[in-house]
């Protein structure tokens, strides 16, 4: 058994897998996602657990991440997660797009992380980097 890190099975798992370039998404519990395409896995529980800041934050404990694109709209509707994404991608390494192109890029994903956030546009399609 794991004693640190990601201790969910299915999380861990499908982090394995990533390689560089790999997109991930972290979103929100009211993110629409593609019926097809990339692999889901869901820690949603209830409304507000676990939060995007939790599961960002054990994301970056465990990948190498190059960048981060997020919605535009996040500066204005969520302050509080704008200053997040700032404070954990700064300068030119967060890219804010219009949320109708963030949610087209989901498509694209290896991978989405669905939190219990219940606030808007608390989402973040990472860049997978390479450790050397």
């Amino acid at each position: 058994m794991k004693k640190a890190g990601i201790l969910n099975r299915h999380l861990a798992g499908a982090l394995a897998e990533l390689g560089h370039g790999d997109g991930v998404l972290v979103c929100d519990a009211g993110m629409p996602l593609p019926a097809a395409g990339p692999r889901v896995v869901d820690l949603a529980f209830v409304a507000g657990v676990p939060t995007f800041a939790q599961v960002l934050d054990g994301l970056l404990a465990e990948l190498v991440v190059e960048g981060a694109v997020a919605a535009r709209e996040v500066r204005e509707a969520n302050p509080g997660a704008a200053a997040l994404l700032e404070r954990r991608f700064p300068g030119p390494a967060l890219r804010l797009i219009p949320h109708e192109e963030l949610k087209e890029r989901t498509a694209g994903a290896r991978l989405v992380v669905r939190t219990g956030e219940a606030s808007p546009y608390a989402n973040a399609l990472l860049t997978c980097g390479v450790f050397f």
